[in-house]
């Protein structure tokens, strides 16, 4: 019984060396298929339409893109709220 054991966890550990394999060639061909599809033709398209969407078009080399915050001041009490 111990030497069909032994024959049955060589065929898992092999088979799970090819699946793993299997599993690394499939994870590029999704990512490339997902770039080649979505994420490349959305980055073209805004390129095309000169689409700035960071905002830095304006912005010169000594200026910044620094921009103060919405929210509220930094009191005591705000920053009680924080847990």
């Amino acid at each position: 019984m111990s030497e069909r054991r032994g024959f049955f966890r060589r065929l898992l550990e092999g088979w799970l060396v090819i699946a793993a394999r299997f599993g690394e060639v499939q994870t590029l061909v999704l990512l490339a298929i997902f770039y080649a599809f979505l994420i490349g033709p959305a980055a073209s398209i805004s390129t095309l339409a000169r689409r700035d969407m960071l905002g830095k078009r304006g912005l010169g080399v000594p200026d910044s893109a620094w921009q103060d915050a919405d929210t509220g001041g930094a009191d005591l009490e705000r920053a009680k709220l924080q847990s």
